[in-house]
């Protein structure tokens, strides 16, 4: 009996030791995360953070948070929810990826505008390579500022010039912006949503003007956004500067760069962009959208787009894909962006997509003088030309394209005829003259036109004018007009 009452106190201590080891050793998650630079460009880079459980139960959250050294900010960021306060910035996990299970891994990204790499990287307050706690440190004693900036209260000197200097008073000028002033832009960097709803005139345009080193910055998006892009309180489109139902404006000098997009005008007719630097953007540099008649870009500069969404990444979109209509198609349905003048600007390197996507819909456009640059085009979305010619009765004129690795190129020019309601002849009537194409030995045709059937009496024409080297066929694949 007493061997008995031994053992069953063993039995007994070895299974409350058994017990305390599996609490010890209760399944959790255990989370790194790792550094990842993915691009690099003259001012700054793309990365991701490379979230890995190596514990033994999945995660249902995660918080990554770094410093960058000064000179260096996030411009944009994506699959995450992002957060800042001065140099310190802080990624939760979306809706999606926060369940991370036992061996697997899940990623967010961003683009930083500077070089500065991040310092101090936590992942759920522990160190990202793993290990122990974080040293403690005391949470900010402010909140991160909104993004969108609350409208101004009072307006700015209600002069005819109104000079800014900071991103305060640029959105209190535009708010408050009338016919016939000029708003000046002081060099330096402007952060922040700009957003213009005033028009000016024919005899008494709205103008934004200022030198290439008076930079805008949009560091969203944010929010919730509306069913179709509409400025909203709480919501922050990204776009460098928008212009909403705000028509003659003329804008000159200055730089957007590091936004969602760079400049849009919707239902803005008679916008004119001069002289303008877009580059670093998400998605498209320039889109005259709904209805933006009438409008023109010249002497401007366009470089590296589709940082997040090559597909995406237009130098200049005129008008809006049919699929889009029900959004932007405020003429009759349609997207009537007509008319728009296309001159004299150059548009890559780094490019995504086209350097002009001309959209179904839209008619009696120039393209001419301009230079396109197709090293880094990416195929993506059926981007692998200079110039997308969807619209009707387009001159297209002296411009010179050239095109060298790296990129995924088709050819120079293309026509596409897609069918919509209302019923239009879609990529036809459109001219070409006096273009020069090189297309680097890889694109098929300087000029390709996908149908002749379909523009029947109104066929697109290509004239000898035009000349072509290093092609893998030749000038164009139709007859050409002496």
């Amino acid at each position: 009996m007493r061997r008995l009452a031994i053992a069953a106190a063993i039995g007994s201590a070895t299974a409350l030791a058994v017990g305390i080891a599996a609490t010890a050793h209760a399944a959790a998650p255990q989370l790194t995360a790792t550094f990842v630079q993915t691009s690099t460009w003259s001012t700054g880079y793309g990365a991701d953070y490379v979230i890995r459980n190596t514990g033994d139960a999945a995660s249902t959250s995660w918080r990554v948070e770094f410093d960058l050294p000064a000179g260096s900010i996030v411009a944009s960021s994506w699959s995450s929810v992002r957060t800042r306060d001065g140099q310190h910035y802080t990624f939760t996990n979306a809706t999606y990826n926060g369940d991370v299970n036992p061996g697997a891994s899940e990623t967010f990204g961003f683009n930083v505008s500077g070089l500065g790499t991040p310092l101090n990287c936590t992942i759920d307050g522990r160190p990202c390579a793993g290990g122990g706690p974080a040293p403690t440190t005391a949470p900010p004693t402010t909140a991160p500022p909104p993004t969108t900036a609350p409208p101004p209260t009072t307006p700015p000197p209600s002069g005819p010039v109104v000079d800014v200097s900071t991103a305060a008073e640029l959105r209190s000028a535009l708010a408050f912006a009338r016919p016939g002033q000029t708003i000046n832009l002081a060099a330096g960097t402007y952060r922040g949503s700009f957003v213009a709803t005033a028009g000016g005139t024919a005899s008494s345009p709205i103008r934004l003007t200022g030198p290439s080193n008076a930079i805008l910055i949009n560091d969203g998006p944010s929010g919730t956004a509306p069913s179709c892009p509409v400025p909203a309180a709480g919501w922050d489109s990204g776009y460098g500067l928008w212009l909403y139902n705000a028509p003659y404006w003329t804008l000159t000098g200055f730089t957007v760069a590091e936004s969602k997009k760079g400049i849009v005008a919707d239902n803005s007719h008679h916008t004119t962009i001069d002289g303008v630097y877009v580059h670093d953007v998400e998605d498209e540099a320039v889109h005259f959208r709904r209805s933006s008649a009438d409008s023109a870009i010249r002497n401007s500069r366009i470089e590296n787009t589709g940082l997040v969404q090559p597909g995406y990444g237009e130098g200049v979109y005129i008008g809006s894909a049919n699929s889009n209509w029900a959004c932007h198609g405020n003429s009759g349905g349609v997207d009537r962006s007509d008319r728009v003048q296309v001159i004299g600007n150059r548009i890559g390197p780094n490019v995504a997509a086209e350097a002009i996507d001309i959209k179904e819909g839209t008619f009696n456009g120039v393209i001419r003088g301009n230079t396109f640059d197709g090293r880094g085009i990416t195929g993506q979305n059926a981007g692998d030309s200079w110039v997308d010619a969807k619209g009707v009765g387009y001159v297209i004129e002296d411009n010179t394209g050239t095109f060298r690795s790296p990129g995924t190129f088709a050819n120079g020019y293309e026509t596409h005829n897609p069918s919509t309601t209302p019923s239009f002849a879609n990529g036809c009537g459109n001219v070409w003259r006096n273009n020069r194409s090189d297309l680097g030995g890889v694109g098929n045709w300087a000029i390709n036109v996908t149908s002749t059937s379909k523009c029947s009496g109104n066929l697109n024409v290509v004239y000898a004018s035009n000349t072509v080297t290093n092609a893998v066929r030749a000038l164009t694949n139709i007859a050409v007009t002496p």
